[in-house]
């Protein structure tokens, strides 16, 4: 298999495209910023998405999915990135779903993949307890007790936490913070007793939420994996997520890219286009350089998800720095370089900017991605 889309993958972008732009337009996020909605997204958007099959794309066919792979997964989520479209489809599909894939019992598979793919069920992961990405550092406490556990404890920046159904909590059930082993996944009613909710609206008008777990009892069967080690199973879903979310990346990035490519050709200073200014046109080449090595990057770690490759943590790892480092340098240069009104909400690149700075730090920045890859090579 090649790391290109094929007709098929091409074809599911083309459709995605064309959807986005007329249903889930830039304007549709300033108009949920505007209003603060509660519920961060539009429902009438959503349930379209899940008739056109996208919620079904990654899963088996046992489950009732299309098993077409994370490159149709990553084709969609390029496409809503172009659009910052605000959907519950990274954290349910990608995290929630990934995990009950991943590491889910037949009983939970049977029960939760096909409400996934049906939209009945909304999901989110309960991962980080800290500012920053650190799944080892998890302290959410989760104590044997009557044949189950309670869980204690605290997560932040919980992406659609505010309104998700179900919960995929990372808790520890031995060792201390910072060791990799004892941790578990527990699934968990996002209502139940002694969980509370404070919803929290990011930078980039998405929503998310700070969740408390004050002695919350599950039972056996909300265990997703083994007790005490699911630090090899959440890997496995972050590495995939990563891979999705640098495919998002990507599509707002290429987007930021040729808004600032028309502009340069349209504004006129000094009787001629500014994109005529070969300092200007340098910075474009440096861009698009980078655009290009960040494309490769994706469609490798995609790639690598559907063959089951040995490299995926590495070409994640390579994806979500390569990716996070060429946004950056796309958002900065598409401000400079639409001058003082690049400042201002009346364009559409400040909102790309701040869903940037979000992309960058979730599942993960530069510096932690670097730093694992160096890690996985022997360094």
């Amino acid at each position: 298999m090649g790391i290109l889309f094929d007709s098929d993958q091409e074809l599911l972008a083309d459709t995605a495209h064309g959807f986005f732009e007329e249903h889930a337009p830039v304007a549709a996020l300033r108009k949920l910023r505007d209003t603060r909605d509660a519920l961060g997204y539009q429902p009438e958007v959503w349930a379209q998405m899940v008739e056109l099959g996208w919620t079904a794309i990654i899963f088996p066919e046992a489950h009732g999915g299309l098993a077409f792979g994370y490159k149709g997964l990553g084709a969609v989520m390029g496409q809503g990135g172009r659009t910052l479209a605000a959907t519950p489809l990274f954290a349910t599909v990608a995290l929630g779903g990934g995990a009950l894939m991943l590491g889910g019992s037949e009983t939970q598979q049977a029960h939760w993949l096909p409400a996934i793919i049906a939209g009945e069920a909304r999901f989110a992961l309960a991962l980080e307890e800290g500012l920053h990405h650190n799944p080892p550092g998890t302290a959410l406490k989760a104590e044997a007790a009557g044949g189950g556990h309670v869980l204690t404890g605290e997560k932040h920046f919980v992406v659609d936490g505010s309104f998700a159904d179900q919960l995929v909590v990372v808790a520890r059930t031995s060792g201390t913070p910072g060791d990799v082993a004892g941790l578990t996944l527990f699934l968990v009613e996002a209502k139940a007793s002694g969980i509370t909710r404070s919803p929290v609206r990011m930078v980039d008008s998405r929503a998310a939420a700070s969740i408390r777990f004050d002695g919350v009892r599950v039972g056996a069967d909300a265990v997703i994996g083994k007790v005490g080690e699911g630090a090899a199973l959440l890997d496995a879903v972050l590495d995939r997520a990563r891979v999705c979310l640098a495919a998002e990346m990507l599509g707002s990035a290429e987007k930021l890219f040729e808004t600032t490519v028309t502009y340069l050709k349209e504004r006129v200073q000094f009787d001629v286009p500014i994109g005529s200014f070969q300092a200007l046109q340098h910075r474009a080449s440096q861009m698009f350089i980078a655009l290009e090595m960040s494309r490769s990057a994706v469609l490798a770690a995609l790639t690598a998800i559907d063959e089951g490759s040995p490299q995926l943590s590495l070409l994640a790892s390579l994806a979500k720095a390569k990716m996070s480092d060429t946004l950056e340098l796309v958002s900065n240069e598409a401000v400079q370089m639409h001058g003082g009104i690049g400042m201002t909400d009346e364009l559409d690149v400040g909102l790309y900017l701040k869903r940037a700075r979000v992309q960058q730090q979730l599942l993960g920045d530069a510096s932690f991605h670097r730093a694992r890859y160096a890690a996985l090579r022997g360094y």
